[in-house]
């Protein structure tokens, strides 16, 4: 922790003549965009696979066709299909799941006041008006939605939903296309794929929800992350429907 901190205050000291007071806000999101194109070449694979399974669909079909009264044998052969195929059925989820020790050492670091014995400096540190180490509820009780504080998170729930709105219209053309492409000859919907695709697109709005509860800085990596994953897709799946993300 303490080496993370050391590395996030010489990246705020590199950009302090740039951004003076919030250099610390601007060094960890250029420390989310480093993290984002670290992860860039699983995303990249991600999108592969996915045009793969999408070509697989007709088969999986006829796989659901065949095997469907009996689960345990269409899991099997769905399996050895995706075996055959080289395709992994889980790679869409590793470029965020790659991501997730960076948000917790963000989230660790700005909650805690001491970082090796000694006062943790970070959080003296603001983005604009809002201390990075306080999360909404300090600045409602502060100031108010308007207040300066609040103005700040104003302003990225305004980026959040716009984002949270681009990748929802994604994911309801992506569902929607899944939805058809899934069921089966018989014209029998996959149980379950109803629910899904109802619930899916919404998901991107819980990001919303994490930067309000979120410390200010661990807000300021998601959003970042989001935004940045927001264009990543819309230019890797821009030849296909492309599925939405939270993080």
């Amino acid at each position: 922790m303490a080496l993370f901190a050391d590395l996030v205050g010489r990246l705020a000291d590199l950009l302090q003549p740039l951004f003076d007071a919030s250099a610390a806000a601007a060094a960890i999101v250029l420390f989310t965009a480093l993290v984002r194109l670290l992860v860039h070449p699983l995303s990249r694979a991600a999108a592969r696979g996915q045009r793969a399974r999408a070509a697989l669909q007709p088969q999986i079909a006829e796989l659901r066709k065949k095997h469907g009264k009996n689960p345990e044998k269409f899991q099997k052969a769905l399996m050895e299909l995706h075996t055959k195929e080289k395709v992994s059925p889980l790679s869409g989820c590793l470029p965020s799941l790659c991501q997730l020790p960076a948000f917790f050492l963000l989230y660790h670091l700005f909650s805690n006041t001491t970082i090796g014995g000694e006062a943790n400096e970070l959080l003296t540190h603001t983005l604009f008006a809002a201390p990075l180490g306080e999360r909404w509820a300090d600045a409602l009780r502060d100031g108010g939605v308007l207040g300066a504080s609040g103005l700040v998170y104003v302003g990225l729930f305004v980026i959040v939903t716009g984002v949270a709105a681009f990748n929802f219209r994604r994911s309801k053309q992506m569902m929607a296309s899944a939805s058809v492409t899934a069921a089966g000859s018989s014209g029998e919907q996959v149980p379950g794929l109803a629910s899904v695709t109802k619930v899916m697109p919404f998901m991107s709005f819980l990001t919303l929800v994490t930067v309000a509860v979120v410390p200010l800085a661990a807000a300021l990596y998601v959003v970042t992350s989001t935004t940045w994953s927001a264009v990543e897709r819309a230019v890797l799946y821009r030849d296909m429907q492309a599925p939405a993300t939270v993080l």
